[in-house]
């Protein structure tokens, strides 16, 4: 775990005679150390606990701050000759870069001012914190109950900075909110002790005498019900009767201030390509919806289905036999689905991670409009394992011929695979560990969807279509977020382009759309880094013939951790090389 002082304390020159790779040395853990105590949410999630009785500083001269700190970070990395500095080093240099620039080249756009998405925000972050959180001594709960105690100045400086978007005229579109606004209202609780935040509370370790125990859980509802409920409370007030009637009636990006170039910055940034264009990859997009849809048809016709492509999607939709009767069902299938990928991941990876994961349900406050699944990590010491969410609200709409596209891709191979191999490198600085671009991320993880064919894992035409209708899904991604955001789509638009392509529920069409409006850029890492890293493969298996493995292949592209595109490239060339010359 990486221990150090508060910035204010480190020293940021290294001495005029220290070696390139010292001064890169004494760079990284300035700026890890600086990353920490700036974003003490973030330093829980990676398992660094020294700050976890703080929240992060949200007002906006502590945003100007931490970008001027991260200009100084850059310069000092660019003053460094990268031609004196091995592989290894080298590469440490060219991530921090990646993210020191684009961390800067965003907060060009003053986003603090919108802190919230269609399915995340600042009113939700802290219930990822509670579950990153350690529990185990008194002085952990004494931490947790200072932070519980700060929470209410973090929301309420966040409804403060929303007011300088309505100001600007930098919100959300007020199109999308009525769907948001539960999920600021699910945080109010009229019994202190029914709130996620009082979860802890409820099974506390032995050796904490059991008189301090009470006295802990009575602070506890003390704080929640006096302090952190009224905030929250606050906030969603402040949504309803402020924010929504005030939000701006477009929907775009581009339609915000400085909204050309913030969308061209994000599309940047998501795709960690420095040429990616919206208009290039809405063609794109469109080839791969074309492609896609005549694969969905041959698979139709293997069902024995007899009739037109909408009226399939229609059945599918609607017919019982697809959907679990109860929660525990959905859960059991995927828990299922999950153990079945496990046995059979010995034959295409040479590397599996030590950390276990869970299969969950998303929790009840957030899951309305929730996505479908989503996997949530752990650091390698934390008192559980990964978690792979399954959405069990709206059974209905949660169809199980999708669940083994979407088990392949949040837990195994997918994200989870993906990300405790991550937290397992070593020799590498801590935020090696814990990069996250996500078009390798996302991309991985609909690249894994795909393996599941060579796994033998899709049983039947239906799950084969499930697996289609998620790639498409991604594919619609491109042509609806550049449509959106670039090309002056409505939400309709959006909403009948992707119901009239895939086979999603209505409601899960609905929530994707609301998702990538107020996510500009994020829907388009998906197929841009699975389609790399299809490209990459095939050129392995094309110049190594029958030297290629698959398993050393998928090492090379895990090994390293989280990669922007550009530099996967090379480093699958580099395996390349090397596996030719053995």
């Amino acid at each position: 775990m990486l221990k150090r002082a508060p910035f204010f304390c480190l020293v940021f020159f290294a001495a005029a005679q220290a070696a390139p790779a010292d001064d890169l040395e004494a760079l990284i853990d300035d700026y890890q150390a600086y990353d920490l105590a700036s974003d003490p949410f973030g330093a829980t999630g990676s398992g660094n606990y020294d700050y976890n009785d703080r929240v992060p500083a949200v007002a906006p001269e502590d945003y100007q701050q931490r970008t001027k700190q991260r200009v100084a970070f850059l310069d000092r990395l660019n003053a460094i000759d990268a031609n004196a500095l091995d592989d290894a080093q080298r590469l440490n240099a060219d991530l921090l870069r990646f993210i020191l620039r684009h961390q800067i080249a965003r907060a060009e756009f003053d986003t603090w001012r919108i802190p919230f998405l269609a399915d995340g925000g600042f009113h939700m972050s802290f219930g990822y914190v509670v579950g990153a959180t350690p529990f185990r001594t008194a002085k952990d709960y004494e931490d947790y109950l200072a932070r519980l105690r700060a929470l209410p100045g973090f929301i309420d400086q966040n409804i403060e900075n929303m007011r300088v978007g309505l100001a600007d005229g930098f919100t959300q579109p007020k199109e999308i909110l009525p769907f948001i606004l539960p999920s600021f209202e699910a945080q109010i609780k009229d019994n202190a002790a029914a709130h996620p935040h009082y979860a802890p509370f409820e099974i506390m370790p032995a050796t904490i005498s059991a008189r301090r125990q009470r006295a802990l859980r009575t602070e506890a509802r003390a704080v929640l019900a006096d302090q952190v409920i009224p905030a929250y409370a606050r906030a969603a007030a402040f949504m309803k009767d402020e924010y929504l009637p005030n939000a701006r009636e477009t929907v775009g990006a581009s339609a915000l201030p400085d909204g050309v170039a913030y969308y061209a910055a994000m599309v940047r940034y998501y795709t960690s390509l420095d040429d990616a264009t919206p208009d290039a990859i809405h063609k794109l997009g469109l080839k791969e919806v074309a492609r896609i849809r005549a694969e969905m048809n041959g698979v139709i016709k293997k069902t024995g289905f007899r009739g037109e492509f909408n009226a399939f999607l229609d059945f599918l939709r609607t017919d019982p036999e697809f959907y679990a009767k109860t929660p525990e069902q959905l859960l059991e299938r995927a828990a299922w689905i999950s153990k079945d990928i496990d046995g059979r991941l010995p034959a295409y990876f040479g590397k599996l991670p030590r950390q276990p994961y869970s299969v969950e349900p998303v929790p009840a406050e957030i899951a309305p409009n929730y996505t479908t699944g989503r996997y949530v990590g752990a650091p390698l010491d934390a008192d559980r394992g990964g978690q792979y969410w399954v959405n069990t609200y709206g059974l209905d709409k949660r169809p199980l011929y999708q669940l083994i596209a979407l088990s392949l891709h949040e837990a195994v191979p997918g994200h989870h695979l993906q990300g405790a191999l991550a937290l397992e490198i070593e020799n590498v600085p801590d935020f090696r560990k814990q990069f996250y671009p996500h078009a390798f991320g996302e991309g991985w993880g609909l690249y894994s969807e795909k393996l599941g064919v060579e796994m033998g894992v899709y049983t039947t035409p239906y799950d084969e279509f499930g697996r289609l209708s998620y790639e498409m899904w991604r594919a619609c991604r491109l042509v609806i977020d550049t449509g959106l955001h670039s090309k002056g789509w409505t939400r309709q638009q959006a909403l009948d382009y992707l119901a009239s392509n895939t086979a999603l529920s209505l409601h899960n069409v609905q929530t994707e759309v609301d998702r990538y409006i107020a996510w500009p850029g994020q829907a388009l890492a998906y197929k841009m880094g699975e389609l790399t890293i299809w490209e990459l493969r095939a050129k392995a298996e094309r110049e190594l013939g029958d030297k290629f493995d698959i398993r050393d292949f998928h090492d090379a592209v895990l090994t390293e951790g989280g990669l922007p595109l550009d530099m996967l490239r090379v480093k699958i060339d580099r395996y390349i090389a090397e596996t030719q010359a053995e």
